[in-house]
């Protein structure tokens, strides 16, 4: 049990309080003025500081990629095939990897980890937390989305090779007809299931874990840089009526009002990198703040390790330098990531009865001087400064 009391609490979704917050069980239990703390509670003095919920990177690949290490620690792309939706980061995260503590230590308590995007299916996605030794006990959703990518990067990966996607009409024409193929999966399974004398259709894992998209549980994780990727990944989603979020985005601003227009979650980022290839070309931090100001749900993210982890904060305040509001680069790190990730019941903001995701600044986070005291997650002090 831990009580943090005289705080300054940013608690997103309510307003800037000053305030006592009690934890318990691992979730926040009571927050006001003048609670009484429990007896054998941990109590935190937060006088002076500032109490932020814990940050949430919407797109990274943390423990996939490890920390200073080649072909060994490479686990993010399965450059064998273009279509691997089956794949799951579960199973290639390594949770002793050293950007975990470095996270935990820049106040990013939750991340969403992701497939690369050398493949037109990557893989599925999953949300944990930054703190654990066992990825099986650091999940929050699995699978929380579906990752899959335009442009470049599957092109590059396959082109060069003489195989299929070497265009972007390739690429489209893959979505398609993978899609299709587990719509009628799908329906041979609901028939299986309404009538005993219909045959059950032969397993196939990876129709299988296509099935929660068709379903809208979960959306596909677009991996688009340019204007023209956007709007194909639209146009394939209004086929098949499927949920999307676009990740990176980073010719969105030159889209504003068609974007405004259709309303799909926006991830924008990684913005402080190289213009790398070509489709970057028109990379600026200018991206978040035009999006945002147009009324969009902007999320910002780091695309780890292209931007170290612990930076997403920074990200934010540049996004501010370049036009985004105060308010609203903290919800693009809190809980507008929550809400792409469909895990706003449980992280995003300081609510009584979510997970007690807390870190306590000396400052104003967005400030680069700015330094994180104290990281709770799960109702746990896991770094303290």
């Amino acid at each position: 049990m831990i009580f943090i009391k005289n705080g300054m609490i940013d608690t997103v979704t309510n307003g800037i309080i000053e305030a006592d917050v009690l934890v318990k069980d691992g979730k926040i239990m009571e927050i006001g003025k003048n609670i009484v703390a429990p007896l054998d509670a941990e109590i935190i003095d937060a006088k002076g500081k500032f109490i932020y919920p814990g940050f949430i990177d919407a797109h990274t690949h943390m423990g996939l990629w490890e920390d200073g290490m080649g072909f060994e620690g490479a686990d993010g792309n399965e450059e064998t095939d273009p279509i691997t939706p089956q794949l799951n980061p579960i199973d290639g995260i390594n949770p002793m990897d050293n950007t975990f503590k470095e996270a935990v230590q820049g106040g990013i308590t939750s991340v969403c980890t992701t497939p690369g995007s050398a493949n037109v299916m990557g893989g599925q996605c999953i949300a944990i937390k930054t703190h654990g030794r066992r990825i099986d006990t650091m999940i929050i959703k699995n699978p929380v989305a579906s990752k899959i990518a335009f442009g470049e990067n599957p092109k590059s990966c396959y082109g060069k090779d003489e195989k299929t996607p070497q265009t972007r009409m390739a690429i489209a024409s893959l979505l398609r007809e993978n899609l299709k193929k587990a719509e009628e999966y799908l329906e041979e399974m609901e028939l299986y299931m309404e009538h005993e004398d219909h045959d059950k259709p032969e397993y196939d894992i990876r129709m299988e874990s296509l099935l929660p998209v068709l379903k809208g549980e979960i959306p596909f994780k677009v991996h688009a840089h340019r204007a023209d990727d956007i709007f194909t990944a639209i146009r394939v989603a209004k086929e098949f009526d499927i949920k999307l979020t676009l990740d990176h985005c980073t010719e969105g601003h030159l889209i504003v009002e068609e974007l405004v227009e259709e309303g799909y979650p926006v991830i924008v980022g990684p913005s402080l990198s190289e213009r790398s290839k070509i489709e970057l070309r028109n990379l600026t931090f200018d991206t978040a703040g035009v999006l945002s100001n147009a009324g969009l749900n902007v999320s910002l993210m780091t695309d780890h390790p292209v931007i170290p982890v612990q930076y997403l904060p920074m990200c934010a305040g540049i996004a501010v330098k370049h036009g985004m509001k105060k308010e609203k680069a903290i919800e693009s790190i809190t809980i507008n990531p929550a809400k792409a990730l469909g895990i706003e019941d449980r992280v995003g903001s300081i609510e009584v009865g979510k997970d007690a995701d807390i870190v306590i600044w000396d400052g104003c986070p967005l400030e680069i001087q700015s330094n994180v005291i104290y990281t709770i997650i799960n109702g746990k002090t896991v770094y303290k400064k």
